[in-house]
């Protein structure tokens, strides 16, 4: 199967209404219309320090699996424009659909988008071609955001 390919299944798998989320996972991973700004994707700043931190709320079993994720996206944000693929926003886009379909809290969005710069950041440094290793790497992303999709699609969906 080829990675364009998968990357479509990784999308239908998402739309499918026996396994939806609601606002959950798939609904975030979905592309949606969703404004983005032409900047790299929003920087979290601190909160001031006259300002109270907002409680941390409960975590979902399945919020690894969600660092993952953001961590998957940030890079194929960044390797699949660099290898040729005309997807120049639809990672970020993800992303922000990620984070509106499952984040109530600021700190949790906030780690969510720190591990996807970090992610992009990371990748940036070390990739400024396209190279067999940064393909590989994007088949090896796309392929690991599939099984995560699944596995929590699988497991926390509603019915």
């Amino acid at each position: 199967m080829t990675e364009l390919a998968k990357l479509n299944v990784w999308m239908r798998s998402c739309a499918a209404p026996a396994r939806s989320l609601g606002r959950g996972v798939c609904a975030g991973l979905m592309l949606l219309s969703v404004a983005a700004s032409p900047s790299a994707f929003a920087q979290s700043s601190p909160q001031s320090p006259g300002k109270p931190a907002q409680p941390e709320l409960k975590e979902p079993p399945y919020e690894q699996q969600l660092i993952r994720l953001s961590e998957i996206l940030g890079a194929l944000h960044y390797l699949r424009p660099l290898c040729g693929h005309d997807e120049a926003d639809e990672w970020r886009q993800r992303m922000y659909s990620l984070l509106g379909a499952e984040v109530q809290n600021e700190l949790r969005r906030r780690r969510l988008v720190e591990r996807f710069n970090q992610s992009y950041r990371g990748f940036a440094s070390v990739y400024q071609t396209c190279t067999p290793a940064a393909i590989e790497a994007s088949r090896r992303f796309a392929d690991e955001g599939v099984i995560i999709t699944q596995e929590v699609t699988g497991k926390y969906s509603r019915d």
